[in-house]
């Protein structure tokens, strides 16, 4: 009887087992047990996953001897992108170390630094032993014979390593959902770099087009033939998605304005970096070290301010300012040159909480000017303004180096501070042109708009790169004089990414995770204890629970 009771509860046990497994495969569900939701994808990386057809590889440049920050972006990563394999078979992923083999270092780092692929130089601390090591914190995504890279490190001026983690491990999932999507889905947006009216050289925001040209269609569109065929002009912009007008220094005609007017009515979305200030850093650069900034008319104010900004004649001075670097003299045949704070290029830090500016770097501006809103119906944003200790400074006024001198007191500033420098603006637009007489016939005429949004910012230079000794473009944010990398490029893409994205994938940036790390000196304070708790006291409990599950199994079996 007893062991027919056996028999039955086995038999059951299976039975129960074989169809919890079937049910299993037929449904699929993970839970997330951590409090900010860390491994929870979001819908949009989920959507993106579900179109993944094809084997997607991904190669982690992450293995290898780390310091206990660097080890937790290896184990993050490693988490989210199982998190992307359980959901999507396709998905495959291995970590690799690019450098294990010595003889091979040189050539294999020169080959990851000609494809972008930089690495960062880490202290390993062991009870005060230090050594260096090399960390390539990169992944490669591939997909259907396209390759894409993945940062994995985000760049923070002034941040410890171990806030970088933390800042880069909220960024992952954007960077691989982004990833993905690039490889996986076919171009389907088009940009349109507005030429005619002076706007900046191709080879001055070359890296931007580049970047750019990896998710979009992106192409110059050249507003002279409006004088010519204002009707065609208009109808061949209308085929773009995005316009960008990147620093003009001529007047706009008001055939080309409503050229632009009414590519914003029939739902285009816009990217304004325009300057009201004529001043550039090159013209200090003479005898004197010194210039004259002055208004520059581009006839877009009636424009700009019917949609509900105004970008007034002005010069942003901020305490909170990036360095320029000036020569002071030599020593043998090399020229020394010192750092100095430029009170005329703001340093920006977001302030407020929106997918395009979130766990975004400091965003370098130079003679930036400041916007006004106004209040007319459609809604405004504040992406990025001046620290609340700076002031504008009106125009015409003369700028000299030797302003790296000044020593600017708080109370300078009071009440000043906080100066609107990029503004998105979001809802229903009124043509400037609405009750008034066209400057050309158009029988598509649109007064008024349906829902859309642009982009204002108040400097063309954001968008502006360097270039090398060799006159190449370098990596828009990079400063070649201070060896510092600003965050203009990803604010960029990130604008556009937000004027295109339908899919949602921009609002991935605003995932906080809440990312604990280890205090090193509490630990090494407390060594020999932390030791004796994490290694020692498991084995003793092991041990009495053995002893103890010895002691009752032979009082229970004993004769």
């Amino acid at each position: 009887m007893d062991k027919r009771h056996h028999l039955k509860a086995l038999m059951f046990t299976l039975v129960v087992l074989v169809v919890l497994n079937a049910v299993g495969t037929q449904f699929f569900y993970r839970f997330d047990l951590t409090q900010d939701k860390r491994y929870t994808l979001s819908p949009t990386s989920l959507k993106i996953l579900k179109d993944v057809k094809d084997p997607l590889i991904v190669d982690v440049f992450l293995k290898g001897q780390f310091p206990g920050e660097f080890k937790k972006l290896q184990i993050e990563t490693q988490q989210l992108l199982e998190e992307f394999k359980a959901y999507n078979k396709n998905v495959t992923f291995q970590f690799v170390n690019p450098i294990e083999n010595e003889e091979e270092r040189d050539t294999i780092m020169q080959s990851f630094l000609d494809r972008g692929l930089t690495p960062v130089n880490v202290t390993i601390d062991d009870k005060g032993k230090q050594t260096q090591e090399v960390v390539f914190p990169w992944a490669i995504a591939t997909y259907n014979g396209r390759s894409v890279k993945v940062p994995l490190l985000k760049n923070s001026m002034g941040a410890s390593t171990a806030e970088k983690v933390v800042t880069s491990v909220q960024h992952l999932e954007y960077a691989f959902a982004n990833a993905f999507n690039t490889i996986s889905k076919p171009k389907e947006k088009k940009v349109a770099v507005i030429k005619g009216n002076g706007e900046l050289h191709d080879i001055l925001m070359a890296d931007f087009i580049k970047q750019v040209r990896e998710n979009y269609f992106i192409g110059t569109f050249t507003l002279d033939s409006v004088v010519k065929k204002p009707n065609e002009s208009l109808a061949y912009l209308k085929k773009y998605d995005l316009a960008i007008i990147a620093k003009p220094t001529e007047k706009f005609s008001d055939a080309e304005k409503l050229v632009l007017d009414q590519f914003v009515m029939n739902g285009g979305k816009t990217l304004w970096l325009v300057d009201q200030v004529n001043i550039e850093m090159d013209s200090l650069y003479n005898d004197q070290g010194a210039s004259l900034a002055f208004p520059m008319d581009l006839d877009l104010n009636d424009m700009l301010f019917k949609y509900g900004v105004r970008i007034n004649p002005v010069l942003v001075k901020d305490v909170m300012a990036a360095p320029i670097a000036l020569a002071t003299g030599e020593q043998g045949s090399a020229t020394q040159y010192t750092q100095y704070p430029w009170f005329y290029a703001p340093l920006v830090y977001p302030t407020v909480k929106h997918p395009i500016v979130s766990n975004l770097d400091a965003v370098k501006f130079d003679y930036a000017n400041a916007i006004d809103t106004l209040k007319n119906g459609i809604k405004k944003t504040v992406l990025l303004q001046s620290s609340p200790y700076s002031k504008f400074v009106g125009a015409p006024v003369e700028v000299n180096l030797a302003m790296v001198n000044e020593r600017p007191e708080q109370s300078e500033f009071k009440g000043t501070g906080n100066i609107p420098m990029a503004v998105l603006l979001e809802g229903k637009f009124h043509s400037v042109y609405e009750n008034r007489v066209l400057p050309f016939e158009e029988k598509g005429f649109r007064p008024i708009g349906a829902t859309n949004k642009m982009i204002v910012v108040s400097d063309g230079d954001v968008i502006k790169n360097q270039l090398d000794k060799n006159f190449q473009p370098l990596e828009l944010g990079y400063d070649k004089w201070t060896n510092k990398l600003y965050g203009n490029k990803e604010f960029l893409m990130n604008c556009v990414n937000y004027l295109l994205d339908d899919s949602g994938l921009i609002n991935i940036r605003s995932k906080q995770v809440n990312l604990p790390l280890l205090d090193k000196q509490k630990v090494y304070d407390n060594y020999t204890a932390t030791q004796v708790i994490t290694v020692g006291l498991p084995i003793v409990l092991l041990a009495i629970f053995g002893l103890l599950f010895t002691f009752l199994r032979k009082r229970k079996y004993a004769v």
